[in-house]
């Protein structure tokens, strides 16, 4: 999996945040109050982004509504677990990772390992 390019993350950003079925021109107006952009590159991209599975899209009238298919969160665990692929020694990575997060997320993937020990009868 790649990750976002530098407009699609900025408009999956959008739609993650907004939690809401958005148009390409909602996006498009957005967008504008912080750079130039055409209504066209934005209907492209979100039209790519539909077209690789991380949105999804209804017709409403002559517009087509959007919305994410995946979440923030899975979307950054595909990215992680992409990464860990890259590696030989999976050990040797998550001590590397270990040695780079905080102990704010150090809490959060211990509480995400006990639940799945849970989940899993261990």
């Amino acid at each position: 999996m790649r990750r976002f390019g530098e407009l699609e993350a900025v408009i999956m950003d959008c739609l993650w945040t907004w939690r809401r079925p958005v148009t390409a021109r909602e996006v498009e107006r957005h967008l504008r109050t912080r750079r130039e952009i055409a209504y066209t590159t934005v209907t492209t991209v979100m039209e790519n982004l539909h077209r690789k599975g991380w949105l999804r899209r209804h017709r409403e009238g002559r517009a087509y509504v959007y919305q994410p298919v995946h979440s923030r969160e899975d979307y950054a665990a595909r990215l992680m677990h992409e990464a860990l692929v890259l590696s030989t020694d999976h050990g040797t990575t998550f001590a590397h990772f270990l040695h780079r997060i905080s102990a704010e997320e150090s809490r959060a993937l211990t509480r995400a390992l006990n639940q799945l020990r849970r989940e899993h009868g261990r």
